[in-house]
C-alpha cells in the first residue's frame, strides 16, 4: 500500500490575506479633496500607459468598498493589505490632514474589523502627490521629511485600530523605474536622480518609522515591503559572479543594507562612482534609517538571471520591468539580463517558486530575529468568463500551490514566516500595462465593474479556512 500523503499544513496562527493599492483600485480621483498624484499625471500623458488607460475610475473601490470587504469575508481572508492615497489625505503633500480623506480609510478599517479581517496599512504605494514631484520629488531630501509628517497624521488617525503598518512598498520600483528607466511615474530618466531617490526613500522609511511609533500603541507593528530579487549568475565565471553582485547591490543592498544593517554596501558606491558621489548621505542619515523593525515584508514574482555583457550584447535585456531605452540599473551597463527557463505568466515572468524559498532563507540568515511576511505574490493570466459567467484560472491555482509549497519548505527550514498576502484581491489597473494584465483572484468586468470570484478565489478560500494546501485542481 502507498504511504498516505501528509498534507502541507501551516501554523494555526498563520495570517492569510490579500493585497491591493490605492491608485490601482480606488478611482474617485477628484472626490473628497483629493488632488493628482504622479500616477494621475503620468497615466494622462499620451503614450505612457497601454491604450491610454488611467486610474480615474479603476475598479471604483472608493464607492464599492463594502462589497469588496464582503468578498474578502467570503474568501475567509484573515487580513487585507491596502495603501493610503497620500494626496487624498494631504492634497499638497504638506499641512494638516483633510478629514474627509481620512474618513474613507476610517470607514474601510471599521468595515474590515466588523468582518474579523485585520487591516494592514501601506503608507506609500507609488502615488506621490504631484505637488511634491513639482518641487523635485524623491530625489529631493525634503520629500522624506514630508513623508514623515504624513505618516504621523495617518498613524494618529488609524493607529488605535490598525496594528500592522508598512512604510513603503517596493522602493526599488519607485526609485529606478520612476527616475532611471522612466517606465513608471514620474517618468524621469536620470540615473543620478534615481540613486538620490533611493537614499531619500530610505530616509523617509526611517523617519516615518519613528513618527509612527511616536503616536501609536506599542503593540503595533512597523515593517517595510521590499521587492528583493533572487539574483543568479549564468555561470560561476568570475565575471558573471561580479555581474550578479552588482545587480544584487542595486536590487537589494541599496535598501536592505541601510534598513537592516545601517550601511550601504561599499561595492554599491564603487559601481556607481561614475554617476554619483553619494554626498547627499549626510551625517546621521544611516542612524535615522536603521530603525529596528517589527517585521519585513517581501514581494516575490520571479528571479533574475544575469551575466557579464559581451560584445554587442551589452546592457539590460529581459529584466522584466517594461520596455524603455533607458536602464533601471545605474552603473550596470556591463551586465546582461537573461530570460530564466520555464513557463511564464502573461507578464513574461518565469514561474520559479524556488526563488521564494531562496529569498526567505536569505533574510532568515541576514536578519535572524526578524519575522517575515510575503506581502505580495501572484500571477497575471488572460482570464475570461465562460458562457455561464464562471472564471476558471487553473494556471493561477498551480502558481499559488507551487509557491506556497516553497514557502512551507522555508518554514520547515527555519524561516519565521508569519503570513502570506496574495497579489491581488481583484483585477485592477496594472500601472503602465493599463487594464491588460489581470492579477486578481476576483474577476472584474471593467465595463460594468461586476465582481466575480475566480476558481482561484475558491481555492485560496479553502487554504485560508483550513491552513492546508488542497490539490492544485480547478474547482
Amino acid at each position: 500500500m502507498p504511504e498516505p500523503v501528509t498534507p502541507v499544513a501551516f501554523p494555526p496562527d498563520f495570517l492569510w490575506g490579500a493585497s491591493t493599492s490605492a491608485y490601482q483600485i480606488e478611482g474617485a480621483v477628484r472626490e473628497g479633496g483629493r488632488t493628482p498624484s504622479i500616477w494621475d499625471t503620468f497615466s494622462h500623458t499620451p503614450g505612457k500607459t497601454a491604450d491610454g488607460d488611467t486610474g480615474d475610475i479603476a475598479v471604483d473601490h472608493y464607492h464599492r468598498y463594502r462589497e469588496d470587504v464582503a468578498l474578502m469575508a467570503e474568501m475567509g481572508l484573515k487580513a487585507y493589505r491596502f495603501s493610503i492615497s497620500w494626496s487624498r489625505v494631504q492634497p499638497t503633500g504638506r499641512g494638516p490632514a483633510v478629514q474627509v480623506g481620512l474618513d474613507f480609510y476610517r470607514r474601510l478599517v471599521d468595515e474590515l474589523l466588523s468582518h474579523g479581517i485585520k487591516p494592514a496599512v501601506t503608507l506609500y504605494h507609488w502615488d506621490l502627490p504631484q505637488h511634491l514631484e513639482d518641487a523635485g520629488g524623491w530625489p529631493e531630501r525634503d520629500t522624506a521629511y514630508r513623508f514623515a509628517d504624513y505618516a504621523q497624521l495617518v498613524g494618529e488617525a488609524l493607529g488605535d485600530r490598525v496594528e500592522q503598518w508598512i512604510t513603503l512598498n517596493e522602493p526599488w520600483c519607485v526609485a529606478f523605474l520612476g527616475y532611471a528607466s522612466g517606465v513608471h511615474a514620474p517618468g524621469r530618466t536620470e540615473p543620478e536622480a534615481a540613486l538620490r531617490a533611493a537614499h531619500h526613500l530610505n530616509l523617509a522609511h526611517g523617519l516615518a518609522t519613528s513618527a509612527l511609533r511616536s503616536v501609536m500603541p506599542a503593540r503595533n507593528s512597523v515593517a517595510v515591503s521590499l521587492n528583493s530579487s533572487a539574483v543568479r549568475p549564468v555561470s560561476q565565471d568570475p565575471a558573471d559572479l561580479a555581474a550578479a553582485r552588482k545587480i544584487d547591490d542595486l536590487a537589494n543592498g541599496v535598501f536592505h543594507g541601510p534598513m537592516l544593517h545601517g550601511a550601504y554596501p561599499q561595492s554599491l558606491f564603487e559601481a556607481t562612482a561614475s554617476i554619483t558621489d553619494w554626498s547627499y548621505v549626510l551625517d546621521g542619515d544611516l542612524a535615522a534609517i536603521h530603525q529596528p523593525l517589527d517585521a519585513l515584508g517581501l514581494n516575490y514574482y520571479t528571479p533574475a538571471l544575469v551575466s557579464a555583457a559581451t560584445g554587442a550584447a551589452s546592457g539590460p535585456r529581459a529584466d522584466g520591468h517594461g520596455a524603455s531605452d533607458h536602464s533601471p540599473w545605474p552603473g550596470a551597463d556591463d551586465v546582461m539580463f537573461h530570460q530564466t527557463p520555464g513557463d511564464r505568466t502573461q507578464m513574461g515572468w518565469t514561474i520559479d517558486p524556488t526563488g521564494l524559498h531562496e529569498l526567505l532563507m536569505r533574510y532568515t540568515r541576514e536578519a535572524p530575529n526578524l519575522p517575515l511576511y510575503i506581502t505580495e505574490n501572484g500571477a497575471a493570466y488572460d482570464d475570461k468568463p465562460d458562457p455561464e459567467g464562471r472564471v476558471h484560472d487553473p494556471e493561477r491555482i498551480a502558481y499559488l500551490h507551487s509557491h506556497l509549497t516553497e514557502l512551507h519548505r522555508a518554514l520547515s527550514d527555519g524561516a519565521d514566516v508569519r503570513g502570506y498576502f496574495l497579489w491581488s484581491l481583484m483585477d485592477n489597473f496594472e500601472w503602465s500595462f493599463g487594464y491588460g494584465k489581470r492579477f486578481g483572484a476576483v474577476y472584474v468586468d471593467y465595463a460594468t465593474l461586476t465582481r466575480t470570484p475566480k476558481s482561484s478565489a475558491r481555492w485560496y478560500a479553502e487554504v485560508a479556512r483550513t491552513g492546508t494546501l488542497p490539490p492544485a485542481v480547478d474547482a
